[in-house]
């Protein structure tokens, strides 16, 4: 595929790769930039429209002042990587030498593409579980690997035996989420055993996306793959400040893996961005001191949001659980007259509420799905119940 620059009163021809020109845009953003011109409620996208805990942003102000605005080392500030390294051991039960094994990147984008080119070669397979956070389906083609995609199975747990299926003497990686994006899904021990045991069985490594780590319900714990026995030298996993601490726009995150797997993601991480903004790491220190406190405030919260989201969306005709985890309602639509992409539009565009389809979590399917996010203000989840609720007018 050629297309034509113009620049300098001259025409010039570029080769625009065929793996970029087979990629299509986030429809996550698109429905934003939907809402954002047809004056929508953004429950599309998962960014709070609330602000950030205010000794974040001071942490952030007083960094900038006290001129942390230069390069910080290129994996990350030892402050940061430090105190990291001090949380996992606490919370997720896994034991990272700061030094070495724990490398900060540009969000967990950043992060798992980073892994991704650093531990999978072309031609080889990635097993991925539908439905899946958009971004993993081109992470894998931009590796040049081929990606396997095996369906959820009953309320969206791991179906084991389609799992096991999927492996073979081609496939290099899992990826997995929990809690899951879109699902809200919490994977058990046994469902995590089970990943473990094929990852052993066919040496395999699993990058776990673990970004919504502190967004529980009803009493439910977090466990990472890689605290499980034999998992330690596989498993690189993904975390984020974005999601926890209401800064998706700080771009802030990480990756944690074993001594040989973190230098070879260190050497592509540099190549990618060179590194995260350096004031901003400074500031997220800060927020790895919060006391556990904030963490129950926040369960509390979004279990709050989720609930007056979920009823008003089941008045409105859909069909949706409660999630176990993250903050987003994936709604059954079967009872609409329309396709997941026909009546995403029909709403951003007639009752100003943006969700996203459910097929752009899927290769091919999802088109009786829906997803909302909770991640906003009471008043805000309110007042879009409050136009969806017009959908029983129809």
């Amino acid at each position: 595929m050629t297309v034509a620059i113009e620049g300098f009163g001259m025409q010039a021809t570029r080769r625009v790769s065929s793996r970029a020109a087979g990629f299509t845009e986030s429809v996550i953003r698109e429905m934003t930039r939907k809402a954002n011109e047809h004056g929508a409620i953004n429950l599309a996208q998962g960014f709070p429209d609330f602000p950030a805990p205010d000794a974040l942003k001071e942490a952030g102000c007083r960094a900038i002042r006290e001129d942390y605005n230069q390069y910080a080392v290129t994996w990350g500030s030892p402050e940061l990587r430090e105190a990291i390294s001090e949380k996992v051991a606490a919370y997720n039960g896994m034991e990272f030498d700061p030094g070495a094994e724990v490398t900060v990147g540009c969000g967990s984008t950043e992060a798992m593409i980073a892994s991704m080119l650093a531990l999978v070669d072309p031609g080889e397979e990635v097993v991925v579980l539908e439905p899946y956070y958009e971004n993993y389906g081109p992470d894998t083609a931009i590796a040049g690997a081929r990606p396997v995609l095996v369906r959820s199975g009953r309320d969206f747990g791991i179906d084991e035996d389609a799992l096991a299926a999927a492996f073979g003497p081609k496939t290099r990686a899992i990826v997995l989420n929990t809690p899951n994006n879109p699902t809200g899904r919490v994977y058990t021990p046994r469902e995590l055993r089970a990943v473990a045991d094929l990852c052993i069985d066919h040496d395999v490594y699993a990058f776990v996306d673990e970004i919504y780590e502190h967004i529980l319900y009803d009493g439910r714990r977090h466990l990472s793959l890689g605290s499980l026995p034999e998992m330690e030298d596989r498993t690189v996993t993904i975390g984020s400040f974005s999601k926890t601490y209401s800064v998706t726009g700080w771009r802030v995150g990480y990756a944690l893996a074993d001594r040989e797997l973190s230098g070879a993601i260190r050497k592509v991480h540099d190549f990618l961005t060179v590194g995260a903004p350096a004031p901003l790491q400074r500031a997220c220190v800060t927020a790895l001191e919060l006391p556990a406190a904030y963490y129950e405030d926040l369960i509390a919260l979004y279990d709050r949001k989720r609930k007056i989201l979920r009823d008003g969306l089941v008045r409105a005709g859909f069909t949706c659980a409660l999630p176990e985890g993250a903050y987003y309602l994936f709604c059954d639509i079967s009872g609409f007259d329309r396709t997941d992409r026909e009546l995403a539009d029909h709403l951003v565009e007639q009752y100003g509420v943006a969700a996203v389809p459910g097929s752009s979590f899927y290769a091919d399917g999802g088109s009786e799905y829906l997803r909302f996010t909770f991640s906003k203000r009471d008043e805000t989840l309110v007042e879009a119940c409050r136009r969806l609720d017009r959908l029983n007018d129809q």
